[in-house]
């Protein structure tokens, strides 16, 4: 009787525990469900070295999720330091959006400052963050760092090595800061074989500034005209590549002329053109087309022998790339628009010839 007596409880614990399960199970999908209309794509902000008394701010990206109106009631900052700019009237369903906090850098040393963003889209308040160090006087730093590599800040993110001739060893430096909160030891991944580079110091620490030096050995390029690659600047050995911490590297090699004479020279090619830099104006187009008439108005056939793209969203036709004295030809250039405007670096087309007074020429882009 006992023993039936002690089954039949055990029995109705486990019940009771299955609906308290269940309950909580459900009682959380609210809440679940409710979250996921507010998504915070960047949450977190280190804006690295900033000078005294120069606010300075951090910008958010948020995304409403759900396929409702969302609407932010509050935005709560942690002090009254800062300030937020965020949207007052409801956001779309599915439409990303920026919320603003502005500190105003009056306190040396590490800061961090908190946002709280009340809205539709969640039961609970969604924390934002901004982080950084208020420096006396930066102007005791080389550069100016202006991108963002986890807690490292960079003066540059694009490296271009340009006009080199064979034998040369230009060298590019990149200024960094160690704007987190541990010693960091910053290399360079996925060198090729014509780049080499050191850090001095080998390790930063927190608050703290060194240099990159990468120097191109001009004898490993074999093609003449552009060489372009992507390197990686990791915060430690080991460190995993990814997009967010490749910096670009583009070469321009040129041919030799140094021993060409007058009279070489009098004989010589002679490149003539329409235009060296072309407007695109798209006027809501997606994409736009232009043209360059290239002329040889020298003595010798012009040969262009590299005709190539510093950036995405270009693209350029040549019917001839070899031009007869007195010849001419059209060169059309084509730009997409939301391709042009990914770009880093502004859009130019690089032609090498075996004119001795324009071996390299560069064609601007100008998108309006």
């Amino acid at each position: 009787m006992e023993r039936n007596r002690s089954v039949r409880k055990k029995q109705y614990e486990l019940r009771l525990a299955k609906s308290l399960l269940l309950f909580c199970l459900f009682a959380s999908l609210p809440f679940t469900a409710s979250a996921q209309k507010l998504n915070v794509i960047t949450g977190d902000v280190n804006c690295g070295p900033v000078g005294y008394e120069s606010p300075v701010t951090a910008v958010f990206e948020l995304q409403n999720k759900s396929s409702h109106k969302l609407h932010i009631s509050d935005v709560k900052v942690s002090c009254g330091c800062t300030s937020v700019e965020y949207p007052r009237t409801d956001i779309p369903g599915g439409q990303k959006f920026e919320i603003k906090m502005t500190y105003d850098s009056r306190q040396l040393g590490h800061f961090q400052k908190m946002a709280a963003v009340y809205s539709n889209g969640s039961e609970k308040p969604v924390y934002l963050k901004m982080k950084g160090v208020v420096m006396a006087e930066l102007q005791d730093f080389a550069g100016n760092y202006i991108f963002s590599i986890g807690d490292l800040r960079i003066d540059k993110n694009e490296l271009e090595f340009d006009d080199v001739n064979k034998g040369e060893h230009p060298v590019q430096e990149i200024h960094i800061y160690n704007a987190g909160s541990a010693i960091c030891q910053p290399n360079l991944m996925h060198l090729p074989p014509y780049l080499t580079a050191t850090m001095a110091p080998e390790r930063l620490s927190p608050g703290r500034a060194g240099k990159m030096t990468v120097t191109l050995n001009s004898e490993m390029l074999h093609d003449y005209g552009l060489t372009q690659t992507s390197i990686y600047l990791a915060q430690n050995p080991g460190d995993r590549v990814n997009m967010g911490n490749d910096i670009g590297v583009a070469a321009v090699l040129l041919p030799s002329f140094a021993h060409i004479t007058d009279v070489d020279r009098t004989n010589a090619p002679r490149l003539t053109m329409s235009a060296e830099q072309l407007d695109l104006v798209f006027n809501g187009k997606s994409k736009m087309k232009g043209e360059i008439i290239l002329t040889n108005n020298g003595h010798a056939p012009l040969n262009i022998s590299s005709l190539q793209m510093f950036t995405a969203g270009l693209k350029v036709t040549l019917p001839k790339r070899e031009l007869k004295p007195g010849e001419s030809t059209k060169m059309k250039i084509t730009g997409v628009l939301k391709d042009l405007k990914r770009a880093r670096s502004k859009p130019r087309v690089l032609m090498i010839t075996n004119d001795p007074d324009k071996s390299k020429v560069v064609i601007t882009i100008n998108v309006k």
